[in-house]
């Protein structure tokens, strides 16, 4: 399944370990992810925070506070994913805008069924993020110490791809 993303990434300006102040990525992405159908974009899948439920094994025990989770908007089942890879925006032509935030390579690490049983993410094994416009930190504020603890949201957009493996 192929999703076009239009969302935000979410930085806060903390204190940076070699003394000034800096970006920091608060892990606060949101995003909508939209097909085409009849050459109208259609809502499949939301992008959010959330805890892990039924984790695989395969990201950290115990799970985070949170981990970047897609949501069916047909169903309501739902996967949890960690970044396995990357590829730094502007370096490859799967990832070809300088200066937007990295294509990645994501691990499931949680799934879940939507509350009718719903199973349409629940077989995804890995998730692409490709085609990055957008979502990185400015480079215009969070230059002094007064400026610790603004937040920002930066809009993105990106292609996500949803791979499953075959039975």
């Amino acid at each position: 399944m192929i999703g076009h993303a239009l969302g935000t990434q979410g930085y806060v300006c903390l204190p940076a370990a070699s003394g000034g102040v800096s970006w920091t990525a608060n892990g606060r992405p949101e995003a909508t992810l939209f097909t085409k159908v009849f050459g109208e974009a259609v809502q499949i899948i939301t992008h959010f925070l959330s805890p892990v439920e039924n984790p695989n094994g395969i990201g950290p025990n115990p799970p985070r506070f949170g981990d970047a989770t897609w949501q069916s908007s047909f169903d309501s089942s739902r996967v949890w994913a960690q970044k396995q890879h990357f590829i730094t925006a502007g370096t490859d032509q799967s990832c070809p805008n300088t200066g937007s935030i990295d294509c990645l390579l994501l691990e499931v690490i949680g799934s879940d069924e939507g509350p009718a049983g719903g199973k349409t993410l629940t077989k995804t094994t890995f998730i692409q993020r490709l085609n990055t416009k957008g979502g990185s930190a400015p480079t215009t504020s969070c230059l002094s110490q007064s400026e610790i603890g603004k937040q920002i949201l930066v809009p993105y957009s990106a292609d996500y791809v949803f791979f499953q493996t075959e039975e």
